[in-house]
């Protein structure tokens, strides 16, 4: 097993989820500030060698229906960033839902909706991290 390292990609902040060592739960998460691309995959690929992980997960944006439009796109062409500076594999996995599910943790939680913005990135990439993990398990 290998530790797992989810993202959210956003233009201006993106959530990232790292699991534990064994790769089968989340752990830390957190929102890098970031607008450059390039920069952003550089900052993930250290971030990456400095907690020994071998994978990155990376949200694919899908519409409702399963089509995937621009912002599927921008995803995929960042997964193609982040392989280059890291040197690891990127799965792209489908995010569908999970800012939604993101916000609607925070609302219960007892979050104000202004004091969200800080935090559903990495709220997202947790759910995103966990949804892949799943995927793994044997059941």
């Amino acid at each position: 097993m290998q530790r797992v390292i989810a993202v959210d990609y956003g233009d201006a902040r993106t959530g990232v989820a790292v699991s534990d060592l064994t790769g089968t739960m989340a752990g830390d998460a957190l929102t890098i500030e970031e607008w450059d691309a390039q920069r952003l995959a550089q900052r993930l690929a250290f971030f990456a060698r400095e907690r020994q992980a071998g994978l990155f997960v990376l949200g694919l944006p899908k519409n409702m229906d399963g089509t995937e439009g621009p912002r599927a796109e921008k995803a995929r062409r960042f997964a193609l960033l982040l392989e280059e500076a890291s040197g690891l594999q990127v799965v792209l996995w489908d995010e569908r839902r999970s800012s939604i599910q993101a916000h609607a943790i925070l609302h219960a939680v007892g979050k104000k909706e202004k004091k969200h913005r800080a935090t559903v990135d990495a709220v997202a990439a947790s759910l995103l991290l966990e949804s892949y993990l799943d995927s793994r398990r044997v059941p």
